[in-house]
């Protein structure tokens, strides 16, 4: 999300000019220390960023993470956007030898560090793309971090899209439609960064291939199939990270305006600088520093290695899936491809697995292709990686020229040129052949993270509540886990898994239905009499054409009604206004389940319609209780047995 120093974010005239100044005068500094070769070759470094969830004894998200920082006292530990967000940052190691076992062993001890630390709070770490429990409401600014970078974020995103809320629309088996006031849409995301370390010479060779094979290796990856309980893409982070950090504004659907989230639109043809370049073009700044940059150019003519601290910060405001990074080791500068491609999860030796593949990739091609750009176009390197997103191994693939199913690709053709890659850099063999059968045993089976989730709530049907079915998801992928054994060798999960009754009907978001019958006040009551009959429900909510609740008519209403005026009659249909309850007695999905008993209890009624936003978003009726009572009843008298 940018680096820490990023000052109040709101940048006046001058501030802006001095700002812009200086991350010109980075470029310009960049392109010297390239032509110089001050840019550190030779080396092959790898690093990765882990970014885990926090979830409470319920399997609902924990906002803990600053109790959790202080218990760590670690530096490898840092926050992000939400409090149920942790990151972890790896040391960097240089891809020789068994640096595979050593990234999995660093990887493993800081996740395991985590968790002892975090289940003394009472509160788990989950490695997963999107968490299945999480809910809109997790998304207010009560959960935002309380750092200043992300309210400086937030306030910059808004401002640039000139107060606009955020929508969302995302497709897939269900479709999702929400709409958000603020950044936090962002926090849905976990993610496996990581990094692989180049030269300036080679940088536009090695990040086309990056580039080229990213739709292969995220469709190998995926592991966020679902968001708010929709069934959506295979990896639905891609969807939404997009959205959730957008600028454009629907005003501006004229314009050919570029997402700050994206692929890219062209190989790069010579140097790290386009890149750089073109998001300093493109992209208004988001926000800067406290104080005046420093001029980068004045430090190297002092014989000095310049930070770049303007172009970083503005770096890391643009989120191409892979990007440019600019760093200092022990006091040399390089050049590294951050690939963002990876969702966290779903196991330590899935995500390393995963990476392995990655720079084994990058590796084969550079022993076997010199131009990436002769073999695949840049539109199909695209179309491939938007067709990995939405479907995974499912996806079909325009590889040199052919089009192909994706498990045919990576098995006879990636796979085999990762590892000639990975044997290139001398690594060791036995690591290579049990990460990369990890990569091999998960696409022949085509059990991703995605399609272990999918097929554990197709195998639980319709038992329980679909909150039910998402803690289930939540506490077996949390066992798996614990286990270390790679996601193609898990069982899937069972209803059971979700913990009882007390963990599934807290509050009424985890029961509440959102598949409902409704009419408008000006419909005949002809049609609710029939949706009663048809559907045999007992209420029908009124709203009006934005969806906003205006009413509600109930099964005695409409026998008072009938017995009043003898049946339908034969004048003209009466308009469910006439009948319809007003200002009915509603809840908000946050409403605790014990408040929302004794409110039916005490208004009489037998229906609460439920309200967020003014609008209607789902419905809980007296039957929803018996159920809550009958897992309780079964519970307790089974303990007493």
């Amino acid at each position: 999300m940018g680096e820490q120093n990023t000052g109040s974010g709101q940048l006046d005239g001058d501030a802006r000019r001095a700002f812009m100044r200086g991350l010109l005068d980075d470029l310009e500094a960049l392109g010297r220390m390239i032509d110089a070769g001050m840019i550190e070759s030779g080396v092959r470094r790898i690093g990765a960023e882990q970014e885990l969830f926090l979830v409470d004894r319920s399997w609902r998200p924990a906002p803990r993470a600053l109790e959790l920082l202080d218990a760590l006292d670690d530096p490898h530990f840092t926050t992000e956007l939400a409090l149920f967000n942790l990151e972890a940052n790896l040391d960097p190691l240089e891809l020789t030898g068994d640096a595979l076992a050593r990234l999995e062993a660093s990887l493993g001890g800081l996740v395991e560090r985590a968790g002892r630390a975090a289940e003394r709070l009472g509160v788990r770490c989950l490695m997963t793309g999107i968490l299945p429990t999480l809910r809109k409401s997790d998304l207010g600014y009560d959960n935002m971090t309380p750092r200043p970078r992300y309210r400086a974020l937030d306030r910059a995103i808004r401002r640039l899209r000139g107060g606009q809320p955020f929508e969302f629309r995302i497709r897939g088996v269900d479709e999702l439609i929400v709409r958000h006031d603020s950044v936090m849409v962002e926090a849905c995301n976990c993610s496996f960064q990581v990094h692989f370390q180049v030269g300036a010479q080679e940088f536009a060779r090695l990040y086309n291939f990056a580039q080229a094979v990213a739709g292969p290796v995220l469709a190998a990856a995926t592991n966020s199939p679902l968001l708010f309980g929709r069934r959506l893409w295979r990896e639905t982070r891609i969807a939404t990270f997009q959205q959730a950090v957008d600028t454009r504004s629907t005003s501006q659907h004229l314009r050919d305006l570029r997402p700050r989230v994206s692929f890219g639109r062209a190989w790069v043809e010579r140097s790290v600088l386009e890149l750089f370049q073109e998001d300093v073009a493109r992209f208004r700044v988001l926000f800067g520093m406290p104080d005046r940059p420093a001029r980068s150019t004045e430090i190297l003519e002092r014989g000095g290695i310049p930070t770049l601290d303007a172009l970083r910060l503005h770096n890391g405001t643009i989120y191409r899936w892979n990007r440019a990074c600019y760093g200092l080791t022990d006091g040399r500068p390089h050049l590294r491809i951050e690939n963002r491609l990876f969702p966290s999860g779903p196991s330590v030796v899935d995500e390393v697995a995963n990476a392995a593949f990655w720079f084994g990739l990058i590796g084969g091609l550079a022993e076997t292709v010199e131009d990436i750009r002769e073999q695949v176009s840049f539109a199909d390197a695209t179309q491939n990686f938007e067709a990995a997103a939405r479907s995974g191994l499912h996806a079909q693939f325009v590889w040199r020229g052919a089009t192909r199913p994706a498990r045919e690709v990576i098995c006879d053709e990636l796979l085999p040129l990762a590892q000639r890659g990975l044997e290139a850099r001398g690594l060791d063999a036995a690591d290579i052949d049990r990460l990369l059968g990890v990569i091999e045993r998960r696409v022949s089976t085509g059990r991703t993270g995605s399609q272990w989730l999918l097929d554990s709530l197709d195998a639980m049907g319709s038992h329980g509540t679909l909150g039910e079915r998402l803690n289930a998801l939540t506490a077996a992928s949390v066992a798996r886990q614990d286990t270390g054994e790679p996601v193609a060798e898990w069982e899937l999960a069972q209803l059971d898994e979700a913990g009882g009754w007390q963990h599934n009907y807290l509050r009424v978001e985890q029961y509440m239905s959102t598949d409902m019958f409704t009419v408008h006040e000006e419909e005949p009551i002809d049609l609710v009499a029939n949706l009663m009959l048809w559907e045999r429900i007992r209420h029908v909510p009124v709203e009006d054409d934005e969806h906003r609740l205006v009413g509600l008519v109930s099964y005695r209403a409409l026998l008072r009604h009938l017995a009043r005026h003898g049946g339908r009659g034969d004048g003209e249909p009466v308009a469910v206004r006439e009948i319809m309850a007003r200002d009915p007695v509603t809840v908000t999905p946050e409403t605790r389940t014990l408040d929302a008993i004794r409110l039916m209890r005490t208004a009489k009624v037998g229906c609460l319609p439920v309200v967020k936003d003014d609008r209607l978003v789902g419905v809980v009726i007296e039957r929803d209780f018996m159920d809550i009572a009958s897992e309780l009843l079964h519970e307790r008298l089974a303990g007493d047995d």
